[in-house]
């Protein structure tokens, strides 16, 4: 492994590490914002500047008043509990963490604050008893993002009319998913369409999807929400442009990365507000009096120039509808 490479995947400890010892004695002081997440640096960088300005709006500011430390665990789910153990030795003040990590990180500490992400229901996950009263130790930010599959349903059909199968791209056995596909499945029967749904895992089960798309002449698809769908979005808007085929995406960057569209809850401004609420508990307050809050800011995007690749003519209602429009 290149040196690079393993200080990358070390994080913040690396950092840590590497800071001058005037600059380690002086962090040591500060509060300590663990962020823990089971996705990939280079796919949050959006959200964690949205983190950062939350924070800083709350009154913190990186290495000025609190010090942060990023722990990734590079979608290797297996390795958060491990990833927790080590932010939780480094004895943080408040522990920021995406769905899939805050499972772990109540699992890891009854004590230690956690503000969590999540696009899914966390009183039905069980992270928290009730919206209005988290309990114990954690609340968090929800942006509900696998409610929209049906909604995402809708516009993929309209922005391609003449295909006959869909396809749902989802990551199994995650919160979100089952419903999700529940959502899916009922509005396509509504709706008389036919629908494929196929599950992913891993990038080669990626790979392997799109060439069952082929086979079964799927021309369409709305990709799922959650952390491993976000954090592989370039892999997928590249082979749907490779097989020509029109997607629907849970996240902004897809489209500003190439993709054709996407509805989404904005997870940048849940990061946000989760920046904000780690400030309020840094002041003092406690998770369990804090009500978990939905972000309602939502996004249509549209990628006009990869609409004319495909050969597609956007209905002028739908451009007059979208949030923004990329050209």
């Amino acid at each position: 492994m290149r040196r690079r490479d393993f200080i990358t995947r070390l994080g913040g400890a690396a950092t840590w590490v590497s800071l001058p010892l005037a600059a380690r004695a002086q962090q040591a002081t500060m509060p300590l914002v663990a962020v823990v997440n089971s996705g990939t640096e280079a796919a949050n960088a959006r959200n964690i500047v949205a983190l950062r300005q939350g924070l800083k709006e709350a009154g913190f500011v990186e290495d000025q008043t609190i010090a942060m430390r990023l722990y990734w665990a590079d979608e290797k789910r297996d390795q958060l509990p491990a990833l927790l153990a080590r932010a939780i030795t480094d004895k943080p003040a408040i522990i920021v963490s995406n769905s899939l990590a805050a499972h772990d990180a109540k699992a890891a500490t009854a004590t230690i604050p956690i503000v969590f992400t999540s696009g899914s229901d966390p009183v039905r996950d069980g992270l928290v008893t009730s919206l209005n009263r988290p309990g114990g130790n954690i609340t968090g930010i929800v942006f509900i993002n696998g409610a929209l599959s049906s909604k995402r349903l809708e516009l993929i059909r309209q922005l391609a009319p003449k295909v006959t199968t869909i396809a749902a791209l989802v990551n199994p056995h995650t919160p979100e998913t089952d419903s999700e596909i529940r959502d899916v499945e009922a509005a396509a029967q509504t709706m008389g369409q036919a629908l494929v749904v196929l599950n992913v895992a891993s990038t080669g089960d990626i790979e392997a999807a799109f060439s069952t798309l082929g086979a079964r002449g799927v021309g369409a698809l709305i990709c799922g929400a959650g952390p491993f769908m976000f954090n592989n979005r370039e892999q997928i808007v590249a082979l749907a442009a490779r097989h020509r085929i029109a997607a629907m995406y849970s996240a902004r960057e897809a489209v500003t990365g190439g993709g054709l569209a996407c509805y989404d809850a904005s997870i940048s401004d849940a990061f946000h507000q989760a920046g904000l609420y780690a400030g309020r508990v840094l002041k003092g307050e406690k998770p369990a009096d804090l009500p978990v809050m939905q972000s309602t800011k939502f996004e249509f995007v549209i990628n006009l120039k990869t609409a004319k690749t495909l050969g597609l003519e956007i209905p002028p209602t739908l451009l007059a509808v979208a949030d923004e429009v990329i050209e």
